[in-house]
């Protein structure tokens, strides 16, 4: 595994604890039962965008059609 940092300066412990936290997160999907079913991250669901209600009619109705809320 190569990792190569393309912005800043870590200190050697900041790039210790990132390092540290990547070898946790392969560690954990290697032990993983190869025939267990992965489960989406829920941020990439597109579900996630139908979740938003849509905005009211109104005059300024246009600028919230992109950004809800």
């Amino acid at each position: 595994m190569v990792i190569k940092v393309v912005k800043g300066n870590p200190t050697p412990e900041e790039l210790a604890a990132a390092l540290a936290v990547v070898q946790a997160r392969a560690a954990a999907l290697a032990s993983a039962p190869s025939e267990a079913p992965r489960v989406p991250d829920a941020w990439s669901a597109p579900s996630r965008l139908a979740a938003h209600r849509l905005p009211q009619p109104g005059p300024a109705a246009w600028g919230r059609t992109y950004w809800p809320g």
